[in-house]
């Protein structure tokens, strides 16, 4: 299994607007992302922060991303 690379909240919201998740809320530093399907994600969106690999992983899962389709998506 491959490790999930740095990436910021900013840069993620964009990789996710890709694929047809809008931002439907702003509440603080937190972005709510949600899907035409139903699926739901928050985003935290902190100045020159990356995301940890744990909330990455549950950003994807919420998703319904693998990392396989998570890594094409960034390319």
């Amino acid at each position: 299994m491959s490790k999930l690379p740095s990436i910021s909240g900013k840069n993620l919201i964009s990789y996710l607007q890709k694929i047809d998740f809008v931002v439907v809320r702003i509440k603080g530093s937190h972005h709510f992302l949600k899907h035409m399907d139903g699926r739901v994600t928050v985003v935290p969106v902190h100045a020159n922060e990356d995301l940890g690999p744990g909330i990455l992983s549950k950003i994807l899962k919420d998703c319904n991303l693998t990392k396989e389709e998570f890594y094409n998506l960034i390319k």
